[in-house]
């Protein structure tokens, strides 16, 4: 089948025809991206950009004989934007100051094995509280929710999502001064 063919079977929402033109072309598409970007990794990444943006514009393109000039219309826009996005990327790293080799980071490290210890004995005693207890802490602290739209999520009200919250407080901070002791 022709790409014109193929890709009428495409706009009508045919996957299989698409696959086809896929395997068809990726290589080249590929060929054109690796050219532009010098990275093998970057150029497949660009493939699928391409074909997922040719997917999503495939109603609004109209194919003549070949698909391949409009997906090298598409990969010159996918490439140049990646040029773009390295660019500001490059220029932003430019403003961060660079770190010195002689920096200690001993006591970061230490501060990050402290958090995940605190964490660790967080997550533990909220195992160990009531499922209630713990669904309405979890959306109050978690999922950021209000009280009232905790208690529309859940289905209870309000007055109980109250109660249920601060018991649920006690028990978790309980068990983080006794951790500390």
């Amino acid at each position: 089948m022709t790409d014109e063919e193929l890709w009428g079977q495409v706009r009508a929402g045919v996957s299989e025809a698409f696959g086809q033109l896929f395997e068809r072309h990726s290589q080249a598409v590929f060929a054109y991206c690796l050219r532009r970007t010098g990275t093998w990794a970057v150029a497949e990444d660009l493939v699928s950009v391409v074909f997922m943006e040719t997917w999503r514009k495939r109603t609004s393109v109209t194919v003549e004989d070949s698909l391949l000039p409009w997906l090298y219309t598409v990969a010159l826009g996918v490439t140049r934007n990646h040029q773009r996005a390295r660019t500001r990327y490059r220029a932003a790293l430019g403003k961060v100051p660079p770190q010195h080799a002689d920096d200690d980071h001993a006591d970061d490290v230490a501060r990050r094995v402290d958090a995940e210890a605190r964490t660790r004995a967080v997550i533990a005693e909220l195992r160990n509280l009531p499922a209630g207890d713990r669904e309405v802490l979890e959306m109050s602290v978690w999922s950021d929710l209000t009280q009232a739209q905790i208690a529309q999520v859940l289905g209870i009200p309000v007055g109980t999502v109250k109660s249920r919250l601060a018991r649920a407080q006690r028990t978790v901070r309980g068990a983080l001064v006794e951790e500390a002791l």
